[in-house]
């Protein structure tokens, strides 16, 4: 199977049952009355994916030989998606019993948090330099299509057909990844560990690489601090204009989902091209601007067409950002501990916009929606000219760039 099929199968299917958590179960609880409190709560669980990292080292030091180093972590952590996902099976209606929903969910959310370090780990081995743009654009062009999916085509599938036919759907697409680890190939591990506390020594020592450190905490902090902090208003913003839950998760969680999907596959193939610095550039310079577009909407002027096209711009910038971004985290990821690095480096990320989207919000009840924006677009102008600076064309340009600073 073609390695790039191979990984938009497994990023697919890992991210349909997290579509329909975050999106299409948020949208049934709530029209069944559920507060909005308690699905906060159940939003929580999503903390899981940044606490990955604290497990990432294992997967790079256990693995079988004979099954394959990452793909044995897979036919079991695939096996176990599904089987999470059956279990929700009894709980129709769903707003009944709660707490033991929330366990099901909690449960599903750290298996594919824990099957994205084994993925991650098998594209950093898998792809070569050249071809890490296409990855990582597919990679997230899989993020995208397994929330339509999950948080949109399971959904009306719970609209048109009910709970058990919307659970069987999602068990049965996340099933089909089962047919791509099967199938799957992994290259021979010749550099495994010594031991557990290499494992985790990894998760440090990969900001010790030369340009590490100021392109996770200088470049990409800036960029995911103005993302975070903008997208952090929209929600609000969009009730402050009238807009109802169901208009609300179906616009942010599954529309504006679609030009994602087209955005990474395209700047994936562009990075491959053109080089990791000049696509940043012109993704940030975009996406800055996507910020401007939003001002009409933070300002209570929120008609649905011109909202939608303003939201769907966003979120295909932002998504041709993390591309770029991935790619240099990859860059940056050692084949022996690939799944220590990637994670370490993506999580940091993740951690930035959790701190960026709650300091965007507090900022925004004392100077205002607007003013907020601005500073996000300030971030994402400082951090998209920072990379234009630090970033050329191939992974060892970079390094070989960020040892000279």
């Amino acid at each position: 199977m073609n390695r790039n099929l191979t990984l938009l199968m497994l990023y697919v299917t890992q991210y349909v049952g997290v579509g329909f958590i975050t999106v299409g179960l948020i949208t049934i609880l709530r029209d069944g009355g559920t507060p909005l409190e308690t699905l906060g709560a159940l939003t929580l669980i999503g903390l899981v994916w940044p606490l990955k990292v604290l497990w990432a080292p294992l997967l790079d030091r256990f693995g079988s030989r004979s099954r394959g180093h990452y793909r044995s972590w897979l036919l079991v952590l695939q096996s176990g998606l599904v089987l999470s996902l059956l279990a929700l099976l009894p709980f129709d209606p769903p707003g009944a019993g709660l707490g033991p929903l929330v366990l099901v969910c909690a449960v599903y959310v750290l298996l594919s948090a824990t099957q994205d370090i084994a993925v991650d780990a098998i594209a950093v081995r898998l792809l070569a330099e050249d071809e890490r743009g296409a990855g990582n654009g597919i990679q997230l062009a899989g993020v995208s299509l397994g929330t339509v999916l999950g948080g949109g085509v399971c959904l009306i599938a719970y609209d048109r057909l009910g709970w058990t036919a919307a659970v069987l759907l999602m068990a049965a697409l996340t099933a089909a990844g089962l047919f791509t680890v099967w199938r799957l190939r992994e290259p021979e591990r010749l550099d495994r560990l010594g031991g557990t506390g290499a494992a985790y020594r990894a998760l440090l020592s990969v900001f010790g690489q030369p340009g590490a450190r100021p392109w996770t905490f200088a470049v990409v902090t800036l960029l995911y601090v103005g993302a975070g902090a903008a997208w952090a208003l929209v929600t609000p913003a969009l009730v402050d204009a009238g807009w109802s839950e169901a208009r609300i998760g179906t616009v942010t969680g599954v529309v504006v989902s679609i030009p994602a999907v087209v955005a990474g596959l395209v700047t994936g193939g562009l990075v491959g091209r053109f080089g990791r610095g000049r696509v940043l550039g012109v993704a940030g310079a975009l996406l800055a601007l996507a910020v401007l577009g939003l001002l009409p909407l933070l300002a209570g002027r929120a008609p649905a067409a011109g909202t939608i096209v303003a939201l769907c711009a966003f979120m295909a910038a932002y998504t041709a950002v993390n591309v770029v971004i991935y790619t240099v985290n990859m860059d940056y990821s050692r084949p022996a501990t690939g799944g220590t690095d990637f994670t370490m480096l993506s999580s940091a990320g993740l951690a930035v916009s959790f701190v960026a989207a709650s300091a965007g919000l507090y900022a925004a009840a004392w100077v205002g929606y607007a003013a907020v924006a601005v500073a996000a677009f300030v971030a994402l102008a400082a951090g998209t000219a920072l990379g234009l600076r630090r970033l050329p064309v191939t992974a060892t340009q970079v390094k070989d760039e960020h040892a000279t600073v």
